[in-house]
């Protein structure tokens, strides 16, 4: 019997131990007295070090003494704060903060020079620091699923970004420091409330994919039809009536898309004025021979 209850109260325990809360990665590492260099991982192309849904509210201190990294992902946390002390990681080039409950970012931010890619999607911005402009290898930034309503004059000198996410904030109109960015490729403006589009388009001349879905647009500026890159334009869900004629100098629209996730022009759910409703359900050749017929009897 005392064999027995024994083995009971054992096996009462591994199940207490196993519903228990389990300790973060980092902080197991460290109990175990392992060094916090042996966190990071060593890829063909870099250092990294990625601590996804730990619970984190503040950041651990030893992480600011991991001179090493250079791609860094703090996703998926509870963090609050992002403390001066990232500075410090001067080599990164890949930093990951989405998914958290980051108010600011730090001004020493700007001081990543090394810096190519930056996610703070998912947060609770309200603003960004003119010193991110300073990081001018920057290529690849997400600030969408913020509160942000403007960016900083500076960012006219991120001239090498290339993709640019500020979809779900709170952008009336389109920032004018966006249209001095001419390497951007890929500008994301869905979900905000902006009412138009400004005739500065036109100098995005290497343009891709734009995609300005579920806003308040009333129409599609002129000037955008100047946009010869330009693969995916999506405009669903606006308050556009009419469409411009030279639209049909966008020959690298392929189709009228209904897939989001197709390129092609997405002119879906706008109260679009008849004959046009008829003209699109016929794709996209029929819509431009439309256009170019109309512009020709103008």
């Amino acid at each position: 019997m005392g064999t027995e209850h024994s083995k009971d109260k054992e096996q009462r325990s591994m199940v207490f131990l196993r519903k228990g809360p389990k300790l973060p990665a980092w902080e197991d590492a460290l109990l175990a007295g392992k060094e916090p260099k042996s966190l990071l991982k060593r890829g063909l192309r870099y250092v990294s070090l990625s601590l996804i849904m730990k619970g984190m509210t503040s950041t651990p201190d030893f992480l600011w003494g991991l001179h090493e990294v250079q791609k860094l992902n703090l996703s998926r946390n509870q963090l609050v704060v992002i403390p001066p002390s990232l500075a410090k990681l001067d080599r990164l080039v890949v930093l990951n903060l989405g998914g958290n409950c980051l108010k600011c970012l730090p001004k020493e931010i700007g001081l990543l020079r090394n810096l190519k890619v930056l996610f703070v999607n998912m947060n609770c911005l309200k603003e960004v620091p003119a010193e991110l402009s300073l990081c001018r290898k920057l290529e690849v930034l997400s600030l969408s699923h913020n509160c942000i309503s403007q960016l900083p004059l500076s960012f006219t000198d991120l001239t090498n970004l290339r993709k640019l996410n500020l979809s779900n904030n709170r952008f009336v109109q389109i920032p004018l420091c966006i249209f001095a960015l001419r390497s951007l490729d890929f500008l994301h403006l869905g979900s905000n409330k902006l009412e138009n589009i400004a005739e500065s388009i036109q100098y995005l001349v290497n343009l891709q994919i734009f995609i300005v879905e579920n806003n308040n647009i009333r129409s599609l500026p002129r000037s955008l039809c100047y946009l010869s890159t330009l693969e995916l334009l999506n405009a669903d869900y606006n308050a556009i009536q009419t469409l411009p004629d030279d639209l049909y100098l966008l020959r690298r629209l392929r189709r009228i898309a209904w897939n989001p996730m197709d390129k092609g022009l997405h002119i879906a759910h706008n109260p679009l004025s008849r004959p046009l409703p008829e003209v699109v359900e016929g794709g996209l050749d029929v819509l431009f021979n439309y256009l170019r017929d109309k512009k020709e009897h103008n």
